[in-house]
């Protein structure tokens, strides 16, 4: 992997991530297009995720950090917890199966075209929540909503859909589901990333130039999120899921018909 390749999935992943079309999807066909293969690359976009989760923390850092009211601190944390929960139980029952799924671009591609059309009318589902004042999210809510999340183990699923959607579905306005999508993110990215840094180290050495790589790669998802969160709040409270649908219904028949012409798109060894 080049340094310009590095830099390419990391714009990618801090444009993706937070946007509900994938951005673990978006990264292996990126990969497979540029013919980036081996066990580096999949750490490499696990472990930029958490660069651009970090985004999450430096803009909504009050929501993280509101020192002068300990209880609603910690209640944001513990509710975080709960929804955290299933990801960490499914993930470490079906390990093996999503590694496998990780390198597979077919799944992603059926992923993003089943999703897509999931999309499109979401809007139409939940129309009658666009207007709705925030809600205190219970406890029961949060595992609800962390339940969807289990769904994004899947690559091409798309995390933030997932959990997005869920909280739709506990009446939460667009603004309030994706927010609490994107805190949830922190959890969960750093779970993920501290497992497969643990996983990778057990094999492969870290070297100096790999550790460049990755703190290079995480430094500009850092800064592309930033950016992407609040454009993506802006059109999202406007204009709803349909655009993001239509995105996903495309390219994963574009990929489904490029498979289908026997074009090779791997990230196996």
């Amino acid at each position: 992997m080049s340094l310009i390749a590095a830099i390419i999935l990391a714009i990618i992943e801090g444009i993706t991530e937070f946007l509900p079309i994938s951005s673990t999807g978006h990264l292996i066909i990126a990969n497979a297009m540029m013919g980036i293969k081996g066990d580096f690359a999949k750490l490499y976009i696990i472990v930029i995720q958490l660069g651009a989760i970090s985004a999450v923390v430096a803009l909504y850092w009050r929501r993280f950090f509101s020192l002068g009211n300990f209880k609603q601190t910690f209640d944001f944390y513990m509710k975080l917890f709960v929804a955290f929960i299933p990801a960490v139980v499914f993930g470490l029952l079906l390990s093996s199966l999503i590694e496998k799924l990780l390198g597979d671009v077919l799944v992603v591609a059926i992923a993003m075209l089943a999703g897509g059309i999931v999309l499109i009318f979401v809007d139409r589902i939940f129309k009658e929540t666009e207007e709705s004042p925030d809600q205190e999210i219970t406890y029961w809510m949060a595992l609800k909503i962390g339940l969807f999340q289990v769904l994004a183990l899947v690559p091409g699923v798309s995390r933030s859909a997932a959990t997005i959607i869920g909280g739709l579905t506990q009446k939460l306005n667009r603004k309030q589901a994706a927010e609490f999508s994107f805190f949830l993110a922190v959890p969960t990215m750093l779970a993920a990333t501290a497992k497969d840094v643990y996983d990778y180290s057990k094999d492969h050495s870290f070297s100096e130039g790999k550790m460049s790589y990755l703190a290079a790669g995480c430094a500009v998802a850092f800064i592309v999120a930033m950016i992407a969160i609040k454009a993506f709040i802006g059109f999202l409270t406007k204009h709803g899921f349909n655009l993001f649908g239509w995105y996903r219904v495309v390219v994963g028949a574009i990929i489904l018909i490029l498979l289908s012409m026997g074009i090779s798109l791997s990230m196996v060894k």
